[in-house]
């Protein structure tokens, strides 16, 4: 145990040493957004942020290392997400405990974006790419005590688009306290701290670091819960842009104390009278309004979802409309491999 946590130490060094150094340097832009799509269709289903959902889902530790723990036995799950357009995304993860108070998971993400067509400078058409991205990942998390865990996320993501490719590390860190008598879970997790080991040119590509907080309480001794995320909390103004229709006039911005808040929360309902069957429903106020851009529908920056867990095996299904030209569907299905042993 003391050589692994010893790595794994060794690890989050050096990568946070890739965070830093480039910053210093150069203020660079952020890449690497795909990062922070959800692998979990119940993650997906309250909002695409809930890092404080405690559940025996080993897709879970995409959002939160730390909800990774040794009640998953011995589990295996399959995730599909149909994005906007021609866009597929898949995925796979499995993770075992270790010990009494430690589980680890391994996984891999794969995220296509369909055909496009290629252009040479003059603008004649060279041929069709598929651009495509690939997250290979690896959690550990351990249990300090009854009640508070804490875990890691070491993510490796290679990018091909044409022919540029790059390839990045990241590591999430991870806590979460959950008090079991008052259905009570915080959260506070650092994503995506790392950097480029090879760019796409001569820029600096940062990734999408960010530090979020999250919240989630059973309502009394109803089967209900509520899920409030804090994200982009790096950064206060987020400032969003609004267009009249019909109007020639330049997008104008649109700001405000209540406006900026709301923008960082993503809330999250949770109806589960069993723990075979839940319903959840979500909304992304700053989705919302950033599609308030363009011509949005009324789903816009909500989303819904439902699972299902029969003897050893797990469904879960979640839908969204981000944008008023497509929607986007997730399924998972996650199978307990110690039950069956």
């Amino acid at each position: 145990m003391a050589s692994i946590v010893r790595n794994l130490w060794l690890v989050v060094v050096t990568v946070l040493w890739l965070h830093v150094a480039p910053a210093k340097a150069q203020e660079g832009s952020s890449a690497y957004n795909f990062l922070d799509i959800p692998g979990s269709a119940q993650s997906f289903g309250l909002g695409g942020a809930a890092i404080a959902l405690v559940d025996a889902d080993v897709m879970l530790s995409d959002q939160n290392p730390a909800l990774l723990g040794p009640e998953i036995g011995s589990q295996v799950a399959l995730s599909y997400m149909h994005w906007l357009g021609s866009a597929n995304f898949a995925g796979a993860r499995y993770g075992m405990e270790a010990g009494e108070r430690g589980a680890w998971a391994v996984g891999i993400r794969y995220l296509g974006y369909g055909s496009m067509t290629a252009y040479e400078p003059d603008g004649s058409i060279s041929g069709t790419f598929t651009p495509q991205d690939i997250v290979a990942e690896g959690t550990y998390s351990h249990d300090f005590n009854d009640r508070l865990r804490g875990g890691i996320n070491l993510k490796m993501a290679y990018s091909n688009y044409e022919q540029y490719t790059a390839f990045a590390m990241a590591v999430d860190l991870g806590i979460d306290y959950y008090n079991p008598d008052n259905d009570l879970s915080f959260a506070v997790v650092l994503r995506n701290m790392g950097g480029q080991l090879k760019r796409f040119s001569d820029t600096y590509d940062r990734l999408p670091f960010d530090v979020q907080l999250g919240y989630m309480q059973g309502l009394g001794s109803s089967p209900f819960s509520l899920a409030i995320t804090a994200r982009h909390l790096t950064k206060w103004n987020l400032t969003s842009y609004h267009h009249e229709q019909g109007s020639e006039d330049d997008m104008q911005p649109k700001s405000g104390f209540a406006r900026n808040l709301f923008r960082h929360l993503v809330f999250g309902l949770q109806y589960r009278p069993t723990d075979r069957f839940y319903l959840s429903l979500g909304y992304d106020y700053k989705m919302r309004t950033d599609m308030s851009t363009y011509q949005r529908n009324f789903l816009c920056g909500f989303s819904a979802g439902l699972g299902l867990n029969v003897r050893s095996f797990g469904l879960g299904v979640a839908y969204a409309m981000p944008h008023k030209g497509g929607s986007s569907v997730m399924v998972n299905l996650s199978m307990d491999l110690s039950s069956l042993l």
